[in-house]
């Protein structure tokens, strides 16, 4: 096959660089509006430079709902994140150690079920099971519902990593008399820890943006998340409310964007474990 020449090179260097940038360009634009827009005296849908105010915040600040609405946000993120982490972890480790006759098929299944049966497919029975449970209008509740949508995904994320784990850790760890949920708890893990930041990114990214859950079981405005406010933050003639808006979504996803960071710098984003026999 005759090589290319170098013009055929050169264009095809020029070409992939202008496909980068115009992917990049796309999907920045609406990134920079966000950062931009809370900051216009008069935000538009467009793209424009921004006259630098402050009065949106100011106007953030006198909204009832606003600020209260991210704190109930965080509560819901954090209790769903501790339950989802704490029980996934117990679940991980049973099923990497023990062998149970259809583990992995019983663990697939759980997996798709989770994927095929969403929140909008479940909402009546949800709401009728809550109901019963007197769970209507209840944080507890809602950490509940979000904790068992989201179980299936994060045993399977850690299983992977505790797989990876081996098991002359642990073996050692009982030689000196500890229990089960020692080893698990200081050997399994410190070694699955990069796994754990995962399952607790991915959790509070979840239920952080979850809408449907918080809006369908919540009937008292005060205990509303900020996915659920957001919604609210229209003009009495029914338009979008852009400064009010813009300004509430640029502190809505910081807070996210900053552990994501934090966490991706210290421990790293990946779905196998670290460790190898």
């Amino acid at each position: 096959m005759a090589r290319a020449t170098p013009a055929r090179a050169v264009l095809h260097r020029i070409g992939v660089a202008v496909f980068v940038s115009a992917v990049l360009g796309f999907f920045s634009l609406p990134l920079l509006w966000l950062a931009s827009a809370p900051f216009d005296r008069d935000p538009q849908i467009s793209a424009s430079l921004p006259r630098f105010t402050l009065d949106n915040f100011r106007a953030l600040l006198d909204n009832p709902y606003a600020l209260a609405s991210l704190r109930n946000s965080a509560l819901l993120a954090a209790g769903t994140a501790a339950l989802v982490v704490t029980a996934a972890a117990l679940a991980a480790y049973a099923l990497s150690r023990v062998r149970v006759p259809g583990r992995d098929a019983l663990l697939y299944l759980l997996l798709l079920l989770s994927s095929i049966i969403t929140g909008t497919a479940a909402m009546v029975p949800v709401f009728l099971l809550a109901f019963h449970l007197h769970l209507i209008d209840t944080r507890l509740g809602v950490v509940l519902v979000l904790t068992g949508g989201l179980l299936p995904t994060a045993i399977f994320i850690l299983k992977d990593f505790t797989d990876a784990t081996p098991p002359s850790y642990e073996e050692a760890a009982r030689v000196f008399g500890a229990t089960p949920l020692q080893v698990l708890r200081h050997v399994v893990a410190p070694v699955i820890r990069p796994g754990l930041a995962t399952v607790t990114v991915w959790t509070v990214a979840q239920v952080w943006g979850d809408f449907l859950m918080p809006f369908l079981l919540l009937r008292d405005p005060d205990k509303a998340p900020a996915a659920v406010v957001m919604y609210t933050f229209y003009t009495e003639g029914g338009q979008a409310d852009l400064p009010l808006l813009s300004t509430f979504s640029l502190l809505y996803a910081l807070p996210v964007v900053t552990m994501y960071l934090f966490v991706s710098r210290r421990y790293g984003f990946r779905f196998h474990g670290g460790i190898k026999h």
